[in-house]
């Protein structure tokens, strides 16, 4: 235990000397900002010591009731952020870290809400924040920044948009600098906003990317401050400064959910994965002028979700459908034809010094077995934790990329929240709320099981001894009393 102390004070020195060295204002590293923490990755630097066992009646501090939501809690000073949804109004709340209590709640307005998946929520995208303000994001209304006090000091109104699952990719913040990425069936962009003011600094075209709900992280690549989104068959890194498009790597999933992270090691981890993208399952469709040919009853040229009656097409129309009037062009369908031809599910890892199309120089290695839908991968101590839906859990080398012989959990549901560590232990919920607690190691040592009786689809915060975890009825707190 000593050595794993040892090792997390390391990682605290690390990882805060490459946070400070991003030319931006340093962090806390007692501070959980944005979705998966401290540049979105997902473990507590400190080494502080936490409870193996957590559930309702171990090891916990206090639970507090919270309408509805799946945004993620977010932990900065004395302060915790989530939003949600009560009577169809869409809130930012701030609660009181010590005790859990709520100390204020805020409206966002909007003419309508925006369509949904329907295990989906309104309140999907975690907010993030700084010493001075939270940032909230909501599809249905758009960016609000708050005090701590929970003073509206600015707004930026957008949406509904084109997706009728909703949006969730979540803001983050880099020093002075906003930014957000929403991909949709329809006019996808990246957006950096001054975070006092909510002006436009720049704002990157993102169309020929389809709906994806990747959450950007900040790479330093080789002293180049870079945006990095995972989405549509291939990832991109973004000038921070400027919103042009840096480097790319293509040959991943036609849909991107889960988000990548930066190891201490500097190399970028991602995953993709989307129904058909698996080579021993392949999705195959048939052209349009086949489909035409057989389907197009009223012989108006295009397909009509009524002239289709099976098959991934019709499964998927309203995705396919970009502009949502009812009628699928050849365009429009050959371009989502194509995403299953060029879809591939993988995990990958790419090295520093990425210019240009930098898919066969960089690549550092691909494992295309068990990847992950939501739950975004986990680095933590040079091993990268995965968790499939179904409860396959996986440990690959960070620096071969090689696997050790996955774990099948008695948790066996759809995971939503990605896995978290801390204290050399690794935190897994599923959707129906089943936790597990295994060692941070090639072993995957079961340290604990639990149910929560309540769904989740938040990922947990870990910040100074505290385990904060977001379920379907509150937020609870855990920890060593």
């Amino acid at each position: 235990m000593s050595r794993i102390l040892s090792c997390g004070r390391f990682l605290t020195g690390i990882f805060l000397t490459l946070v400070c060295g991003l030319g931006i204002s340093c962090v806390d590293a007692a501070d959980w900002p944005q979705f998966r923490g401290l540049s979105g990755s997902a473990f507590d630097p400190s080494g502080d010591k936490l409870p193996a066992e957590i559930g309702p009646d171990q090891n916990q501090i206090w639970k507090t009731p919270l309408p509805p939501g799946h945004s993620s809690p977010i932990v900065i000073g004395n302060r915790i952020f989530v939003t949600g949804i009560r009577e169809k109004k869409l809130l930012t709340i701030g609660l009181d870290r010590q005790t859990g209590k709520q100390q204020w709640e805020s409206e966002a307005p909007y003419e309508r809400l925006e369509s949904i998946h329907r295990i989906g929520s309104y309140a999907q995208s975690t907010p993030c924040a700084d010493a001075d303000f939270v940032f909230s994001f909501f599809g249905s209304s758009g960016l609000y920044c708050h005090d701590h006090s929970g003073k509206l000091i600015w707004k930026k109104l957008m949406g509904p948009f084109l997706n009728d699952f909703g949006a969730a990719s979540s803001p983050i913040l880099v020093g002075e600098r906003l930014i957000l990425c929403q991909d949709h069936d329809l006019d996808s962009f990246l957006l950096c906003v001054d975070r006092r003011s909510g002006d436009v600094i720049w704002k990157t075209d993102r169309s020929e990317f389809l709906r994806n709900s990747c959450t950007p992280v900040l790479w330093n690549n080789e002293g180049r401050l870079q945006i990095v989104v995972a989405a549509t068959l291939r990832v991109v890194g973004y000038d921070l400064e400027t919103g042009k498009e840096a480097w790319t790597v293509r040959g991943i999933s036609r849909t991107v959910v889960s988000s990548p992270t930066v190891g201490v090691d500097g190399n970028l981890y991602l995953a993709g994965w989307a129904a058909g993208g698996d080579e021993a399952e392949r999705i195959r469709v048939e052209p349009f002028d086949d489909v035409v040919l057989l389907k197009d009853k009223d012989q108006n040229g295009t397909i009509e979700e009524a002239e289709l009656s099976e098959g991934p097409v019709y499964q998927r129309y309203s995705q396919a459908d970009r502009n949502k009037d009812g009628h699928l062009t050849r365009t429009e369908y050959e371009l989502f034809r194509s995403l299953f031809d060029q879809g591939k599910n993988l995990l990958l890892s790419i090295k520093p010094g990425a210019v240009g199309d930098a898919t066969e120089t960089h690549v550092r290695w691909t494992y295309p077995k068990q990847v992950p839908f939501c739950a975004s991968p986990l680095l933590f101590n040079g091993l990268l934790f995965t968790i499939k839906d179904g409860g396959i859990l996986q440990c690959l080398n960070a620096n071969t990329g090689k696997v050790a012989k996955p774990l099948r959990l008695e948790a066996n549901g759809s995971y939503y929240a990605s896995p978290v560590a801390g204290d050399g232990k690794v935190y897994l919920v599923d959707e129906t709320g089943r936790l597990t607690v295994v060692s941070a190691t090639e072993e995957l040592n079961l340290l604990h099981t639990t149910e929560m009786k309540e769904d989740v689809y938040a990922t947990p915060a870990i910040v100074d001894g505290r385990i904060y975890l977001r379920t379907s009825g509150g937020l609870f707190c855990f920890g060593l009393k």
